[in-house]
């Protein structure tokens, strides 16, 4: 879908026409294509994932609904992006395989976040969602350079793949720049 909006950067606005590549619940995307720009929606205990090679310009983004594999392994091994535990490797693999260097990476993450009912969040997806993302990025040398996490807010979160910019875009009607 091809999206005409303004990009407002150090204070000007400048037309641009870009194509908008929607990841959904589970998905992952990758692109080497500097005009598209990649969104997801509703992130809401579900962890948001965007990654960029400023180099290559190779951007990708996942959309992870639950933490661990152990849940459905079968699942697993046919969308991986559902589980962070195996989405956050398929979208690296991805990335270096359209000329992503893992020392070039900038890493951003949004969701993880908790029902508004504290009472009904016992299974504490998002946090889960964002502790297995953490103990990934950590064993495998990765910072993140960017997150906006946790709090019961929903969270739309996009990426330009030609600039690299990610805004997280809140239900209350915030947006930042990470």
């Amino acid at each position: 879908m091809d999206v005409e909006y303004r990009l407002r950067k150090n204070g000007r606005a400048a037309p641009q026409t870009r194509r908008l590549v929607v990841v959904g619940l589970g998905e992952m995307h990758v692109s080497a294509d500097p005009g598209e720009t990649l969104i997801t929606y509703a992130l809401g205990s579900c962890l948001g994932v965007a990654v960029h090679d400023p180099v290559a310009r190779v951007g990708g983004m996942l959309h992870a609904v639950h933490p661990r594999i152990d849940l459905d392994p079968i699942r697993a091994r046919t969308e991986p992006a559902v589980f962070v535990e195996s989405g956050l490797p398929a979208l690296f693999r991805a990335c270096y395989a359209r000329g992503a260097r893992k020392e070039r990476l900038v890493v951003r993450i949004a969701g993880a976040g908790t029902s508004a009912d504290i009472e009904r969040d016992h299974f504490e997806i998002g946090r889960r969602n964002l502790l297995i993302a953490r103990q990934l990025f950590w064993k495998n040398g990765i910072l993140v350079s960017g997150q906006d996490v946790g709090g019961t807010v929903s969270r739309t979160l996009s990426l330009h793949v030609g600039s690299g910019t990610v805004m997280v875009r809140t239900a209350d009607g915030g947006s930042t720049y990470l």
